[in-house]
């Protein structure tokens, strides 16, 4: 079972390799890219199965013994996060193959999500801090080219902001790999939780940690590193921009609560944790506040993925089991709501013409299923019982008055309201409101000259992580006691290091 946990980061590659021998041949790589993709998600739910089952599994590569080799490791966490990735990995490959264009198309736009999947799932397993660098710059590259495929000049002045902005920050996190090698002769993670405590010179480490809290933060979008994410996010296609939202950030969020967790103690990171709670206050307010003044569809989204990370770093910085535990259910129940707006907008966009709210509407009179479709994710982000982000909240709040931090928590419960406020915003917008060009419903734009199969392959993944809203909402247990035993095993990670070199501890 161990070798299974390879599997997400070297079928992508095979994957993406192989579409390069079919340039010219679209059908064949959209197959591909579909059925790699769908590979994927089954096996990210096996190992996470095999995880639940099994315990933590650890893979030494080439039989290099750790620290000494490259270490992938799935533990809850780290699996809960491939699985997670497993599935908008596949519904966006079905979306990509439905809406994108053929030009982006000819530009090996495929392979290159497969290769940024390679890297979030990288990302989540590696066991080694100098790899999960690796693959961030993997993520980045893939990223950069696919924010720039089409050349409008928003386009590229968004990928410019935000390829700089992420070079520095990978520039920052070398420097605190170089310095913690230094100190510790090892950058294995496992390795690392056991020497850290024995190090001398206690003001390096703090300074290790805040690199790494810099780096991570500008990856996550936290308050004030998060310029770049609303100025890039709405350039490129649809299909781009929901697999952005959906994994690019959380892959940020989820090397904090590694670090705060498996790396450095509680000590270490004491100073950290007093610094992210002001933090994730100022990064819901300041979101929240961006998506409330935008007309346009993706940019009130793309301000609302700031928002939301505001919560899910504020739940980790409580460092309680309940908090740990309500940030990571929050986080999947924010992936699945994130990318399934973003999945909307696409429509939206081929129904009326314009991400402009001012332009558009009528939706709901002509299209009521395509309302229905929009408001699971919209109320679910927004926490309205009995959606997973009603659950999800209020997991993060009751984490928040448990901890006495009263006033984090009305800033929380003041941010749900004015999340609240933009989502009914859209829908009066676009859904309620007639349209002021007077569209009838023989008018609907793109959607309407589209074949029936790439209308079934927009509107199919909306469906799913729809249902995935919904179910997790109405079954929260099982979900909950799942992102529970994730956080009892990262508070506490000992199984963690005797995956990975047993008898040393």
């Amino acid at each position: 079972m161990n070798r299974f946990i390879m599997l997400p980061v070297i079928l992508p590659f095979i994957s993406a390799v192989l579409m390069l021998f079919f340039p010219k041949r679209l059908a064949v790589q959209r197959w591909i890219h579909i059925a790699s993709s769908a590979i994927q998600c089954a096996l990210a739910l096996i190992i996470l199965g095999g995880v639940v089952s099994g315990g933590v599994l650890s893979l030494q590569i080439g039989g290099w013994q750790a620290p000494f080799g490259i270490t992938f490791v799935a533990d809850l966490l780290s699996s809960i996060m491939v699985a997670a990735a497993g599935v908008i990995g596949f519904t966006t490959s079905i979306y990509a193959v439905g809406s994108i264009d053929r030009e982006r198309e000819h530009f090996f736009f495929y392979p290159l999500m497969q290769m940024l999947m390679m890297g979030v799932n990288g990302a989540f397993l590696t066991g080694d801090i100098f790899n999960l660098y690796v693959w961030f710059e993997v993520m980045l590259i893939s990223s950069f080219v696919l924010l720039v495929l089409g050349s409008r000049p928003e386009q590229l002045e968004g990928a410019i902001k935000y390829v700089t902005i992420n070079l520095l920050s990978s520039a920052i996190f070398l420097a605190g790999v170089g310095l913690l090698y230094g100190m510790a002769g090892t950058l294995n993670m496992a390795d690392l939780a056991l020497r850290i405590p024995l190090l001398g010179h206690r003001e390096l480490v703090s300074v290790v940690v805040v690199l790494f809290t810099v780096t991570f933060g500008v990856k996550a979008a936290l308050f004030p590193l998060f310029f770049w994410l609303p100025a890039s996010y709405h350039t490129p296609p649809v299909a781009v921009s929901a697999i952005f939202a959906g994994l690019l950030t959380k892959v940020g969020v989820y090397a904090i609560m590694r670090l705060l967790t498996t790396i450095f103690t509680h000590d270490d990171a004491a100073f950290i944790q007093q610094f992210l709670l002001v933090v994730s206050g100022l990064t819901m307010v300041s979101g929240v506040l961006g998506a409330v003044a935008q007309y346009d569809v993706r940019k009130l989204l793309s301000f609302h993925i700031i928002s939301q990370i505001g919560y899910m770093i504020f739940a980790i910085a409580i460092q309680s089991p309940l908090g740990i535990a309500g940030g990571l259910f929050y986080m999947l129940h924010n992936i699945a709501a994130k990318t399934n707006l973003f999945y909307i907008s696409g429509i939206i966009r081929r129904l009326r013409g314009s991400f402009n709210l001012r332009e558009i509407g009528g939706i709901y009179r002509y299209y009521p299923f395509f309302g229905l479709l929009f408001l699971v994710p919209a109320l679910g982000l927004a926490g309205i019982p009995p959606l997973s982000g009603f659950w999800a909240k209020l997991t993060v709040i009751r984490a928040g008055i448990e901890s006495e931090h009263y006033v984090l928590t009305g800033v929380a419960l003041m941010v749900s309201m004015l999340t609240l406020f933009s989502m009914i915003k859209i829908w009066n917008e676009a859904f309620w409101k007639d349209d002021p060009h007077g569209s009838s419903h023989n008018s609907g734009g793109e959607y309407h000259g589209q074949s029936l199969c790439k209308k079934v392959m927009m509107v199919a993944p909306a469906v799913m992580l729809g249902l995935f809203t919904v179910v997790s909402g109405l079954w929260f247990e099982p979900f909950f006691d799942l992102a529970s035993s994730a956080a009892e095993q990262l508070l506490d990670p000992t199984l963690y290091i005797q995956s990975v070199i047993g008898g040393r501890l």
